[in-house]
């Protein structure tokens, strides 16, 4: 059973984001792998705080987290389960919150994250769908531009037959350290821009980036039971990598659009239908439209306007359980303007039988009414 986000970081449900990351950046310290070489337990929890404070310190996430647990942030609908495979990740994401301890950027001296492979960037995608693809789910290309690996030079930037060199400026640190007076300030390298090495012979494709901008298409496969706000989380489609590093992340934000008909309320929807004043009066059945196609609803006898009129199960599904909604109808009596000679008698004479005094005669629906 996996542990309460909460709980690891050890803080209450009500926390503010400054509580969160102080909590992080304590335990983060204490389980560091530099802290606990060749220790599996501590880069565990390493990873398992990384985890949760990469989700309580999300708004969104936090959000989604707070009302399903973690079936509300893993998963398909919600980010494929942990994140962080390998600390190199870790320190990618959330190296500022390091520090200058370990030697500044997260650790390992700086150099891993500043001149060694870096994890690509994530990107995220906006999607709509309509209310229909809710009910089974959806498959759709999508189209989005995005910076891979350069195939010349291997994403190392260099041109064939060289290769990048530490820079002589900082010795491959990626950063110079200044005094002033008593004090000591690290700042990035103006040499080699931070990056620790120099590329003599850029590579001409990429230019020496070591990426190259492309358009990319992929096929993303919906859920059935989405909601405004869904997100998907698309592995390892993302930016590519920096210097051999693994590719970022695509995220995919669903948004459902308003479909004139229905609204939702959950996995319910609800919808109006009109029925005359007889209907409302004997009752019957009329024919009404769904999602799913035509259906037939019973309007019970002495039926009032606004009330709900439900077909069990014609709603939209859950996405976290086998549960399917209801179609709710208000019902919305409608008053003919003009009624024939014979229709004005009879509704007189039933007036007359329950001693009701109707208007007079001229014209129109029952005269003045």
């Amino acid at each position: 059973m996996k542990r309460d986000f909460y709980e690891i970081l050890g803080v209450a449900r009500e926390a503010d984001a400054d509580t969160i990351k102080k909590a992080y950046r304590k335990l983060a310290m204490q389980f560091h792998p530099d802290k606990n070489p060749g220790d599996k337990a501590s880069e565990d929890k390493f990873k398992e705080c990384a985890r949760a404070y990469e989700v309580l310190s999300n708004a969104e996430l936090r959000q989604r987290y707070d009302r399903f647990g973690h079936q509300g942030v893993d998963g398909p609908a919600g980010g494929g389960g942990p994140h962080f495979q390998d600390v190199g990740d870790i320190f990618a994401a959330f190296g500022d919150i390091f520090g200058d301890f370990f030697g500044g950027a997260g650790g390992r001296g700086g150099s891993r994250s500043r001149t060694g492979p870096r994890r690509g960037s994530d990107l995220r995608y906006v999607m709509e769908i309509d209310l229909n693809d809710v009910i089974t789910g959806v498959e759709r290309p999508i189209t989005f531009e995005a910076e891979e690996g350069c195939g010349d030079c291997e994403g190392s930037g260099a041109g064939p037959g060289s290769k990048p060199e530490a820079c002589d400026m900082c010795g491959g640190r990626g950063q110079v350290v200044r005094s002033q007076g008593f004090f000591q300030m690290a700042t990035p390298c103006p040499k080699c821009r931070g990056q620790g090495v120099e590329i003599k012979n850029p590579c001409k494709k990429c230019r020496g980036a070591g990426r190259v901008g492309m358009q990319r298409k992929i096929l993303v496969k919906v859920p059935a039971g989405v909601d405004n706000g869904t997100q998907l989380r698309m592995t390892g489609e993302g930016e590519g990598g920096v210097r051999g590093g693994p590719p970022g992340d695509l995220y995919v934000d669903l948004r459902v659009a308003d479909d004139p008909r229905f609204e939702r309320d959950g996995s319910n929807l609800i919808g109006e239908i009109e029925v005359s004043y007889l209907q409302a009066i004997l009752g019957g059945e009329i024919e009404v439209e769904t999602l799913r196609g035509k259906r037939t609803v019973s309007i019970p006898k002495s039926c009032q306007y606004g009330q709900q009129v439900k077909l069990t199960g014609e709603g939209l599904p859950s996405l976290r359980g086998a549960r399917v909604g209801d179609l709710i109808y208000l019902v919305r009596v409608v008053i003919p303007k003009k009624l024939s000679k014979e229709e004005e008698r009879l509704l007189r004479q039933i007036a007359d039988s329950k001693g009701e005094k109707a208007a007079p005669e001229r014209g129109g629906f029952l005269g003045a009414w």
